[in-house]
């Protein structure tokens, strides 16, 4: 079956040109441009990967997002305004796995798709394996890579792929300094063009989410300069 991607913007020409490009590449699309109808259809029905526009009149993006998120962890990719880059940050902070900025060429975007839902395949694949590959355990930090699950102190953190991506190369080599450049090659593969505010932006979200369950989480340490460390607590 051809990946199901909902496309969401209240811009209908962009809505018509960014599906037809999609449909013409071999994805099946859902065409939303009312944010409110796309919340109810999906919040029943899970697409693949979700593509919206943050700027919508009724119900923004990134609220769409946020409630989307109460119920699933599908995939999203954030279509924001050149022009304002706080959109950029605030895409990354709501748990988009990724951002694009209008004009954008729809090659790039469908390179995007591709590459979120490579990332998003291999955690599924990977659980379901029947190899037991051990959990990462970090003082109480337990990560489990099979079965994409997170924990802090025995309550539960839900991540992001990419969010996932990113925690387990810190967690894997305790103590040991990860570039930004490191990072995004753990988190993203080389079709993807990313910077290093994209990384600043998936840490902080991180942080926010452990702290939600322990207002002193501290296990992740920033090098001014030079990147980032997980220090056992």
């Amino acid at each position: 079956m051809p990946p199901t991607v909902a496309l969401i913007d209240d811009d209908r020409n962009i809505l018509t040109s960014i599906a037809l490009a999609l449909e013409a590449d071999g994805f099946k699309v859902r065409a939303f441009s009312d944010p409110v109808e796309a919340l109810r259809e999906l919040s029943q029905q899970r697409p693949d990967i979700v593509i919206l526009d943050i700027k919508m009149p009724r119900l923004d993006g990134m609220e769409l997002l946020n409630r989307l998120r109460r119920v699933s962890e599908v995939p999203a990719i954030f279509l924001t305004s050149k022009s304002d880059e706080i959109d950029e940050v605030l895409g990354l902070k709501m748990g988009a796995d990724d951002y694009i900025a209008k004009p954008f060429s729809q090659r790039l975007l469908i390179e995007r798709i591709r590459a979120v839902l490579r990332r998003s395949e291999v955690r599924r694949e990977r659980g379901g394996e029947t190899k037991t590959d051990p959990p990462i355990v970090r003082g109480p930090l337990v990560l489990d890579p099979i079965r994409h699950a997170c924990a802090w102190r025995g309550h539960p953190i839900v991540l992001t792929v990419t969010e996932f991506l990113i925690l387990q190369a810190l967690a894997s080599r305790l103590g040991h300094v990860k570039t930004r450049d490191q990072l995004m090659d753990a988190a993203y593969d080389e079709h993807s063009y990313v910077d290093d505010r994209t990384i600043d932006s998936h840490i902080k979200r991180l942080r926010r989410k452990f702290k939600v369950v322990d207002d002193g989480f501290a296990a992740i340490e920033t090098l001014y300069g030079i990147g980032y460390r997980y220090r056992e607590e």
